[in-house]
């Protein structure tokens, strides 16, 4: 190794705040790439900087301070100037003005990316010395107009849903403040066209991969938990779980969108539904998914209760009406509130008095009665039918209403390939929100499978010309603007639909909508032979997997390894849509034979089960215990679909919530895990 020991011009704090490691100090490596590093001043003590390259292309700056005693220090910092003029931006989170931080709670696989055509530097946490001292707190900021790279520390606490600001009451405490960052910097072609892959390598290497080879987060057997999933829905809460209704004359059933914990059998007070109860076969919230992997589990045990009720959600969603192809995504019931011991609570009016509707989750109402249709809903559910009847059975009637379906949304498409995302269901015309958006990744993926089933060519065309739409518009930009970027719980930023935030030079972005993308082009790939689809697929892919937890760190009190969040403007770890990413990234570990994509999805498909309250998962459960103590055998198999939602969590419960999404939490994973197992035994038969 080669070390290189800068120093640095010690300047009066009256004169200037920091120090600055001149451009002559810095390696001519280094000037190429970087025109200057700011480091600030830390009481009147002389920081001894140390210069190291890990390879020609991997420095790692270290910073020490000798301290004689407690330093009252809100914010301290290190700036990188970058020597050229990026035209492209990624952080993980928003800071859209002065003051606001990428709090450490968001460090799942941190990083600061700037490029232009030429160059890309990367800066990332000593993940290591994180993990060997958990005070004070990190924080990354990125100045795009600025051109600026901030590294710091510094006190955060949370302003709107989910951003970060800086907060009084640091203390820097003696003998000596430790500090460093990697930067990593490339100037090849393949490192510019993903400026994603070398940093997501370099932390799964250093960090992700040991911990996954200690079974982190879960051991290998998860059978347990799928059985604690079924238990919980079909035998313990079933009376609250299944719902069991006559739809035009046929008995339907599926499990219910969302309970909590005042449901649960051994809660002493009174039932408060969270929200109105409803049955969702949606984007998100899909009981035929859930199903499909329920059909699975039924089909590998040989259980024929567990086999009907699958079947009986089948039935549910080839009940829902289609009107000229269209159809909605929610069946619902009227709710009421009620006086009980003194508390006012909400309750059903029952299945007799159903409507169908559609998601509330959008730009126009929040009246699911009202709501208009969502293609990307109804692409969704007509992808899981033919999912059905490829794998599981021939039903003639699940392709000829996916097909039905197929037909009208091909007169959707504008003239660039895009699908809209809302249609009004009274005019039948779009809804002028979101109109060439990621969302018609999905209808892509909807289209290829049915051209695959059927090899009727008028589904191919529109298809590519759809995927090539969203590559050419949104995948370079990384504008994923989807239905829960800006109108689920995350609304902050509503009124920038189509606009980048100015200061980070980045778009209000979601997962979902990576998700979509990556797994549109990957099916392309496949149906077409052209590798130009993968290698756009695995750009995709691999912005994606920067929301994915590339280590433990030391100040989340549940095992978090391979889970992820939900954007960058929310606070979520672990969250549930882990369970729809794992194959995906393992299918794309296959073909590029590439180990750490296959242990990314592993790792996914396990995180998927963390958060589930049962015997396994003892740091879990220790959690759950401490928020809800009446919480017993009778619970196991309940799961909050994420955790550290609210951007805070300590080690005595706070984190924890409070419901069950069965769509989107237990019952998902549980199908994941059915369906992988289905279609890689081998990467599931792992020693125990």
């Amino acid at each position: 190794m080669r070390w290189i020991w800068a120093s640095c011009c010690l300047l009066s704090c009256t004169a200037a705040r920091a120090q600055e490691i001149l451009l002559n100090d810095l390696p001519a490596a280094v000037r190429l790439f970087v025109r200057q590093i700011g480091i600030d001043n830390m009481g009147v003590e002389k920081p001894a900087v140390r210069i190291n390259f890990i390879d020609y292309r991997t420095v790692y700056i270290g910073i020490s301070i000798d301290l004689r005693e407690d330093i009252a220090l809100d914010d301290w910092k290190v700036t990188i100037h970058p020597s050229f003029q990026p035209d492209f931006f990624w952080t993980p989170h928003l800071t859209p003005a002065e003051g606001y931080i990428v709090a450490q709670h968001v460090f799942r696989s941190p990083a600061l990316i700037v490029s232009d055509r030429k160059k890309r530097i990367a800066l990332i946490p000593d993940l290591s010395l994180m993990k060997r001292q958990t005070n004070p707190e990190w924080y990354l900021d990125l100045n795009a107009p600025a051109n600026e790279m901030v590294i710091g520390v510094s006190k955060s606490r949370v302003k709107e849903h989910v951003l970060f600001v800086k907060d009084k009451g640091q203390h820097i405490r003696p003998p000596v403040f430790s500090f460093g960052f990697f930067l990593l910097l490339d100037q090849t072609p393949d490192d510019i066209a993903d400026p994603f892959r070398r940093p997501l390598e370099f932390l799964w290497k250093r960090w992700g991969k040991p911990a996954f080879e200690k079974n982190e987060p879960l051991g290998n057997d998860l059978e347990p938990y799928v059985k604690h999933t079924y238990q919980w829905a079909f035998s313990d809460w079933e009376k609250t779980v299944w719902q069991e209704f006559p739809v035009k004359g046929k008995m339907v059933g599926a499990t219910v969108f969302i309970v909590n914990v005042t449901q649960s059998p051994n809660y002493r007070g009174p039932v408060n539904e969270r929200e109105f109860r409803s049955i969702w076969n949606q984007a998100w919230f899909s009981s035929l998914r859930s199903a499909s992997g329920l059909y699975r589990y039924a089909r590998r045990t040989k259980d024929s209760a567990l086999l009907h009720k699958a079947n009986m959600t089948k039935e549910l969603a080839l009940s829902f009406p289609q009107k000229d192809g269209l159809f909605n995504s929610v069946i619902a019931t009227p709710m009421k509130t009620a006086k009980e011991n003194g508390e006012m609570v909400n309750r059903s009016l029952g299945w007799d008095h159903y409507y169908f509707g559609n998601s509330n989750r959008n730009p126009v109402t929040g009246n699911a009665a009202q709501s208009p249709y969502h293609i990307l809903d109804m692409s969704w559910t007509a992808y899981q039918m033919l999912n059905w009847y490829q794998e599981l059975e021939q039903d003639q009637r699940l392709l000829d209403y996916a097909s039905s379906y197929a037909n009208k949304l091909l007169t959707l498409q504008d003239v660039q390939g895009f699908f809209p995302a809302w249609i009004n269901e009274v005019t039948g015309k779009p809804v002028d929100v979101l109109l060439q958006s990621p969302e018609t990744s999905q209808s892509v993926s909807f289209l290829l499978k049915l051209y695959n089933l059927t090899k009727n060519r008028k589904y191919l065309g529109p298809a590519l010309k759809a995927m090539d739409a969203v590559t050419n518009q949104i995948l370079f930009t990384g504008r994923w603007e989807d239905f829960e970027t800006y109108w689920s719980c995350s609304r902050v930023f509503e009124s920038l639909v189509n606009r980048k935030i100015t200061r980070n030079g980045v778009y209000k972005q979601n997962t979902l909508s990576m998700y979509w993308t990556a797994e549109a082009l990957y099916r392309s790939f496949q149906i077409t032979g052209e590798k130009k689809y993968l290698q756009w697929g695995q750009r995709a892919l691999d912005e994606l997997l920067m929301y994915q937890a590339s280590w433990q760190p030391p100040f989340i009190a549940i095992h978090a390894l391979g889970g992820f969040g939900v954007m960058n403007a929310d606070g979520e770890w672990n969250d549930s849509r882990q369970s729809l990413f794992a194959e995906l990234i393992i299918e794309y570990g296959k073909t590029l034979n590439k180990e750490e994509y296959t242990q990314r999805g592993i790792a996914a498909l396990k995180a998927s089960f963390v958060m589930m309250y049962c015997p396994e998962n003892t740091s879990t459960k220790i959690q759950w215990e401490k928020v809800y103590p009446f919480f017993s055998t009778k619970d196991y198999g309940f799961m909050m679909e994420n955790y550290g939602h609210g951007g805070v969590t300590d080690s005595n419960g706070l984190g924890i919530g409070e419901f069950t999404i069965y769509d989107w939490g237990n019952g998902a994973a549980a199908e994941a895990y059915n369906r992988i197992l289905d279609h890689s035994p081998i990467l599931l038969l792992l020693p125990h």
